[in-house]
């Protein structure tokens, strides 16, 4: 069985990159026995298609849209999202559910199923979390562990890597904290 996890989200704002901090979190600090791809799928969206006709078991991490208080965690499997037309208030959760919608009438498509937390801020362009979904983000993971267990994966932890180092190696920034350099840039006459 193919099985993919994918972050989704952009990092560009605030609680909206949680799904990339989370899916390069796991890629770090946890190795995988079984077939997993982890990718980080910024606002995909249509192109999401493809991992839904080609995957067995496909996780996406995001945010979600739903009416309760900020750091709460939901398990959306996809035929639960087919009916949240509440759900759909980003560009990229309108895709999501549009794929899913397209798909399910297809032969063959993937297990599709949504850990998503519910943001605090989405509007402010600042790359890092909010302080609610820093204390959250660790449930976040543990939910996600025990989502790709579910499919028959064993997870191993292997380092314990911050979201702030992450982010650093990431993007050069975190929560207005900015690395003197290009993350990866070889040239140091950046200092």
């Amino acid at each position: 069985m193919k099985n993919i996890v994918i972050g989704v989200g952009n990092l560009l704002f605030k609680d909206e990159g949680v799904g990339i901090y989370a899916a390069k979190y796991l890629e770090e600090n946890y190795g995988f026995e079984g077939d997993l791809e982890i990718i980080e799928g910024g606002t995909l969206g249509f192109k999401l298609m493809t991992f839904f006709q080609e995957y067995d078991n496909v996780i996406i991490l995001d945010t979600v849209s739903i009416e309760d208080k900020a750091g709460e965690i939901f398990r959306l499997p996809s035929e639960v999202l087919l009916g949240l037309g509440n759900y759909r208030k980003t560009a990229h959760e309108v895709e999501i559910v549009e794929m899913l919608e397209i798909c399910s009438v297809l032969d063959k498509h993937a297990e599709v199923t949504i850990l998503g937390i519910i943001p605090e801020d989405i509007v402010t362009v600042e790359i890092g979390l909010t302080k609610k979904i820093e204390e959250r983000f660790e449930e976040l993971i543990l939910q996600a562990v025990k989502e790709i267990e579910s499919i028959g994966i064993k997870v191993i932890r292997k380092d314990n890597k911050s979201i702030k180092t992450i982010a650093h190696e990431l993007i050069g920034s975190y929560n207005g904290e900015h690395l003197k350099r290009i993350p990866n840039e070889e040239d140091t006459t950046w200092n």
